[in-house]
């Protein structure tokens, strides 16, 4: 997909994507070893992102198995159309004069088949992505499963038999962590870590993606989304949703970020109940907006602070 690691890099940038170096790397890595890439990290901290980007910056398509509780082969590789079985049959099956095995034949073939998304990857004649999105929820015998495509680039389909790969897709596992990914598909792997932006990255990520041209603004969202993510919220927001967050504040024509506000942004930040009574106390949003004061001065200041010594001055406060 890339020829070098600068290439990767300069196409990552024109999708306005934020990586670091080592990030970089391994994704370069991926792709030329033809491994897996499996990230795991809390629900909204760009793991399903970079798998978008990554087919941006190869100009290719994105194929995507969202996983769940219950997901099958049917809807992870595909099933055969037999409504177009019983139509073949019909428009077919009175004038055949051969033997009945070779329709059979015919009838249980690609021609018939509906192909879900781990067998269109594979039958793809360009390399595409392959997201497999929370894998986590799924049980370790679907997982299992998975084993013989990410290995043997292969899949196995009853009454058609084994269909390999037309082309050897990037793919790229993520998991929230709802259970621990079994060490068979952890070896075929390589391994990345995502977290929560630094308050430094999502700046940048916001001067990257969003219409906001204030730096002063943009730093104090990022304060925002990071002192929420430190106040034991349900649901700490994720990085699209602090860009939401960003463009409703645009719309809005608000330059500061202020506790009066605290209303008109619940909609924005608070997404289960219990977390939107915790932000209506007076003295917790009070609090949060020092909290966001902390994060962003020191990013308003230096540009530089580490998220260290932003926790210091947290705790001192």
């Amino acid at each position: 997909m890339f020829s070098s690691i600068q290439e990767l890099s300069d196409r990552l940038e024109s999708a306005k994507y934020v990586i670091d170096p080592i990030t970089l790397k391994v994704i370069f890595l991926a792709s030329r070893m033809q491994k897996p890439l499996l990230i795991e990290g809390p629900p909204g901290s760009g793991k399903t992102e970079l798998a978008r980007v990554v087919a941006l910056a190869a100009n290719t398509n994105i194929e995507r198995l969202q996983c769940y509780e219950g997901v099958n082969e049917e809807k992870a590789i595909g099933k055969f159309d037999e409504s177009l079985q019983r139509l073949f049959l019909t428009t077919q099956g009175a004038s055949w004069k051969g033997d009945w095995s070779e329709i059979r034949r015919d009838l249980h073939t690609l021609n018939f088949f509906v192909e879900g998304p781990l067998l269109r990857a594979l039958l793809s004649e360009k390399p595409c992505v392959l997201l497999i999105d929370e894998i986590d929820k799924v049980n370790e015998e679907f997982e299992a499963e998975l084993l013989e495509i990410l290995s043997e680039w292969q899949i196995s389909i009853p009454k058609i038999g084994t269909i390999q790969a037309k082309s050897k897709p990037f793919v790229v596992l993520t998991s929230n962590e709802v259970r621990r990914i079994g060490d068979p598909l952890r070896r075929r792997s390589l391994y990345l870590r995502f977290e929560h932006p630094t308050v430094e990255r999502e700046t940048r990520i916001l001067e990257l993606r969003t219409a906001e041209s204030h730096p002063e603004i943009r730093a104090q969202i990022a304060g925002f989304g990071r002192a929420l993510r430190g106040y034991s919220l349900e649901k700490p927001p994720s990085i699209a949703e602090m860009l939401d967050f960003a463009e409703a504040l645009r719309i809005l024509g608000v330059r500061e970020i202020t506790a009066d506000l605290r209303d008109v942004l619940l909609p924005l930040i608070a997404k289960t109940e219990p977390d939107r009574k915790r932000l209506l106390l007076r003295d917790g949003f009070q609090s949060l907006m020092q909290d966001v004061k902390h994060y962003s001065q020191g990013v308003q200041d230096t540009g530089t602070q580490s998220e260290e010594q932003l926790c210091a001055a947290r705790a001192r406060y």
